[in-house]
């Protein structure tokens, strides 16, 4: 029987949600092992002089634990 675990993730890209999104499992995966899945909970953005600045996402990060 696998034990999930799952943590909240924050983070943010200049460039789109689906790069904050590479970047938080990227980042996670350096202090978490075995991840299985992402889930995005929310999606936001910055927006400064009427141009989107920053696209931030808040994660859901599904782990086996062993």
């Amino acid at each position: 029987m696998a034990v999930m675990k799952v943590i909240e993730v924050l983070a943010n890209s200049d460039k789109s949600w689906e790069d904050a999104t590479k970047k938080a499992v990227k980042q996670a995966s350096k202090s978490v092992k075995n991840i299985k899945s992402a889930f995005v909970q929310s999606q936001s953005v910055v927006v400064n002089d009427d141009d989107v600045s920053e696209f931030r996402v808040n994660l859901k990060i599904t782990f086996e634990v062993k």
